[in-house]
């Protein structure tokens, strides 16, 4: 659980018509991660044509699901085998077929349902225009002397246009209100039209187009309307008998599609880079867990008998960085893994960082927020919206229960020092006490997360580094040599000659490490050695002394309940509880949000940045299923 799974080399070597059958038993193994095939001999890609058929077949089989729908859950039987290629390419023929006859029927829907569209439009205008009553074929005549516009305009501005409009000859008749539109016909000589278009353009006119459909007399048009959705309800009818009679016709065997389609699947996706072949030969390569091995040859045993090779070898130093981690957790500490995966995917044998992550993320926030009342709010609030946010919200759990054990330590409720006897102390008690635990917290933190990345050196194979480097041994002993000397200073130790010395020799390791590292001359690699070196001791100790916000934000948590009951204090009775569980609202969101961002920051600059890369590969198993 701390570290990646030990990783094999794979190779299955078999014959080219069961390369499909490979594939899906692998698949079905769950635990093969595919990779690029390393064997030189075999440069040709023979499950390529399988992929590209099976892409094919794959995208008809998505549009006719769309169509026909889905025929429910796939169940795929231990016993089937994968299509071979003359199989798919004769599916991926016949989904063409089918399709075929369903775009017509589909085509046909999407024209009906144009036509409805055009015929709401149409009754639209029309809702609009049945109030003149008039033939508007004959008014609307091209070869006519009269000008006839037909639209809307803002009703503050009709009494001006129709002034305005008098003058040019041009009547303006109203014949409908919609909000603040007004509809009106404006008529008037054909000759002056450029300058009633000026007019209306600046009034903000807007022209309502009469379709040719609706040059006619209002009843008319309407009888028409009718008649029409009359016929494309008619044929929408049809067009759903079809297409029911289509789902009927071809829904058995979409569904035996779906199966094979699902089947071919595993192939198709290591077709990419791991399936490499010549002749009658085929290979698929890939990362299998070394746990697992036997399992894998037994399977392979009972589905071939022996027409096949298995090559199995550890990774070699050359391509770690292309070998998957793979990584196992218990249930319970499943929902902290997002919270580690967003910062990155550990390199294949470095320490996994998920199981001292969580203790001091919940250790952390416990001693920022230590309060009995705030954590049993916030273990209630998060297994409330549990459905919501699935396993994360386990995380505010347990939070919430730290919290709480932290608040019987303090003696703190809701703020309330006198409710329930502290088990400890509360911060504000001894400050300058709490602040020297939460350094020594820090001290701890940084020479555990020195240590591993020291570990995490060693194997990779960076045995110098590990040992001698600031983020190596040598650091860590020159660290813990500081702090001991530091601390013999202010009086918490008597031992400072031992200490300093350790010390020393520590940080002359490191400096002797970076002169035989450093490029250049002499004068630049005294000048790397030299900031190199000072830039180690600054940083630990900065980053140590960043633990001391742990002890500021609980003291932080108790002068904000003061200030709560100090306002309150000042209110009568109603105002008093008003503020208290106001008061006690804003500490809960706004400080409990501050502190989980603030326990997150620790985890990542002052622990993960020291030892995780997080630029891993992670572990993708060929699986069964449907896309």
């Amino acid at each position: 659980m701390l570290r990646t799974e030990p990783m094999l080399r794979m190779h299955v070597l078999l014959l080219a018509s069961e390369t499909q059958d490979a594939a899906l038993e692998l698949a079905r193994f769950g635990v093969f991660n595919p990779a690029p095939c390393g064997l030189d001999a075999l440069a040709e890609s023979p499950a390529a044509a399988y992929r590209e058929a099976w892409l094919e077949a794959e995208a008809r089989l998505s549009k006719l699901l769309e169509q026909c729908g889905n025929s429910g859950p796939l169940q795929l039987p231990a016993d089937a085998e994968a299509p071979a290629l003359a199989d798919l390419q004769e599916l991926n023929g016949w989904l063409k077929e089918v399709w075929t006859a369903c775009l017509a029927c589909h085509e046909s829907e999407i024209q009906v349902a144009e036509s409805r569209n055009h015929l709401d439009v149409l009754e639209d205008t029309l809702a609009k225009l049945e109030h003149l009553n008039v033939d508007l074929a004959h008014l609307l005549r091209a070869d006519s002397l009269l000008a006839l516009n037909i639209g809307s305009l803002p009703v503050t501005e009709l009494k001006r246009v129709t002034e305005a409009l008098a003058m040019t000859g041009h009547l303006v008749t109203r014949f409908d209100q919609l909000g603040e539109q007004v509809f009106a016909v404006i008529a008037g000589p054909r000759s002056r039209q450029a300058e009633v278009r000026g007019l209306l353009a600046q009034a903000g006119w807007r022209q309502l187009p009469v379709p040719d459909e609706l040059r006619t007399r209002p009843q008319a048009a309407r009888a028409w309307l009718e008649a029409e959705r009359v016929r494309m309800d008619t044929e929408s009818g049809t067009t759903c008998q079809l297409m029911a009679g289509l789902r009927e016709r071809f829904g058995p065997r979409l569904h035996e599609a779906r199966l094979r389609l699902a089947l071919a699947r595993p192939l198709a996706e290591a077709a990419l880079a791991s399936v490499r072949g010549k002749g009658g030969l085929t290979a698929l390569s890939g990362w299998v867990p070394r746990r697992h091995v036997h399992a894998l040859r037994a399977l392979l045993d009972a589905r071939f008998h022996g027409r096949y090779w298995l090559d199995l070898r550890e990774p070699v130093a050359g391509e770690r960085a292309d070998v998957p981690s793979l990584m196992r957790y218990p249930g319970w500490l499943q929902p902290f893994i997002p919270l580690v995966k967003s910062y990155g995917v550990p390199r294949y044998g470095e320490f996994d960082p998920a199981l001292p992550f969580a203790f001091a993320y919940l250790l952390l926030f416990g001693a920022m927020f230590g309060d009995v009342g705030h954590g049993a709010v916030i273990l209630l609030l998060a297994a409330f919206l549990g459905r919501r946010f699935g396993r994360i919200a386990w995380v505010g759990i347990a939070a919430g229960a730290v919290s709480m054990l932290f608040g019987l330590l303090y003696g703190s409720v809701f703020g309330y020092e006198e409710v329930i006897r502290p088990l400890w102390q509360s911060p504000m008690h001894d400050p300058v006490r709490v602040l020297g635990i939460a350094v020594a917290f820090g001290v701890g933190f940084i020479a555990f997360t020195l240590l591993v990345n020291a570990g995490n050196r060693w194997a990779a194979g960076r045995t110098a580094a590990a040992v001698l480097d600031s983020t190596g041994l040598a650091g860590l002993v020159f660290f813990l040599g500081a702090i001991g000397g530091l601390a013999s200073l202010v009086g918490v130790l008597d031992v400072a000659l031992p200490f300093w010395l350790l010390a020393g020799a520590g940080i002359a390791v490191v400096a002797g490490y970076k002169w035989h590292e450093a490029p250049g001359g002499t004068g630049e690699r005294i000048m790397v050695t030299l900031i190199e070196t000072l830039e180690m001791a600054i940083s630990q100790f900065s980053n140590t002394l960043s633990f001391m916000r742990v002890a500021a934000f609980s003291l932080n948590h108790v002068a904000l309940a003061l200030a709560v009951f100090t306002i309150a204090n000042g209110l009568e009775t109603a105002g008093h509880a008003v503020a208290i569980v106001l008061g006690n609202s804003v500490i809960i969101v706004l400080e409990g949000g501050i502190v989980a961002i603030q326990a997150l920051r620790l985890m990542y600059y002052e622990g993960f940045s020291r030892f995780f890369n997080g630029d891993g590969r992670a572990f993708v198993p060929l699986r069964l299923g449907e896309g």
